[in-house]
């Protein structure tokens, strides 16, 4: 199987902080990992690669120090990875990256498979997927949480979809391309061997002339929606410690939490 893993590189979330301005929060030069949704993209295509042969290839749009994100890819087990990359694809919006994205597919060649997460932490469109999957022509299964069947020989999938209040079984041909969420599965850790295979690797790096696009097509110019990430403003925590016996200090600070109308 020819398996194309989308992968994006994000913020991180657990380590943001305020910028100077006490709001804005800056895209660069802030501390960035791979998307955790697609950690559970990775898992899946290297398990369908491990269960029916063929090759993984991780896909990523990104500045070039996504290219970090791609050496996880590389050391958690797939087989290529491709960074997708130009100045002038900056700031694109949902449907233009994928644009970008389906031009990079087409390069890569024939596919099965293409995976993808749930959302990227950053954007939470949960829409480029969506849009790569219209872009090709090919069906697309969203919020997969189980993989049950995958028949290569069949050119068929079968996959549980988590819905809000229930789960629904789904059959799709082949090719196709699936977003997955957490529950599919637990992401491996890299191995040492493969964090060292990684740290070797020569990671393509793909612009608008590799892929034949007009950079006029491609980035802000060329995108509907602009995003702005703002973080809200920062309040200084105060602490207050309550002495005395567990039925004084209850008393203490339910009168406490009255008086500030918590309660």
């Amino acid at each position: 199987m020819n398996i194309i893993a989308l992968v994006k590189q994000t913020p991180d979330t657990a380590q943001l902080s305020a910028s100077m301005d006490g709001l804005k929060l800056s895209a660069e030069g802030g501390p960035r990992i791979v998307n955790p949704w697609d950690e559970y993209t990775l898992e899946t295509a290297i398990q369908a690669r491990e269960e029916h042969g063929g090759k993984v290839t991780a896909l990523c749009l990104g500045p070039p120090e996504a290219a970090d994100a791609l050496k996880t890819a590389l050391a958690m087990g797939v087989d290529e990875a491709v960074l997708v990359s130009d100045p002038a694809m900056a700031d694109s919006d949902s449907l233009t990256s994928a644009r970008i994205l389906v031009a990079a597919i087409r390069k890569v060649g024939a596919f099965d498979l293409i995976v993808g997460g749930r959302a990227a932490i950053d954007g939470n469109t949960a829409a480029t997927a969506v849009q790569v999957a219209a872009l090709l022509g090919v069906p697309l299964v969203s919020y997969v949480a189980e993989l049950r069947n995958l028949d290569p020989s069949d050119r068929t999938l079968s996959a549980v979809r988590l819905l809000e209040k229930a789960r629904e079984t789904v059959t799709s041909r082949l090719p196709a391309l699936i977003t997955v969420v957490k529950e599919i599965n637990e992401p491996r850790y890299p191995s040492l061997i493969g964090i060292r295979k990684a740290a070797r690797a020569n990671i393509p790096i793909w612009g608008c002339k590799d892929l034949s696009l007009d950079a006029a097509a491609v980035g802000a110019g060329a995108s509907g929606v602009e995003w702005r990430t703002e973080l809200p403003p920062v309040r200084e925590a105060h602490i207050e410690m309550i002495d005395g016996g567990p039925e004084d200090a209850a008393r203490t600070l339910v009168d406490r939490l009255m008086e500030e109308k918590v309660i």
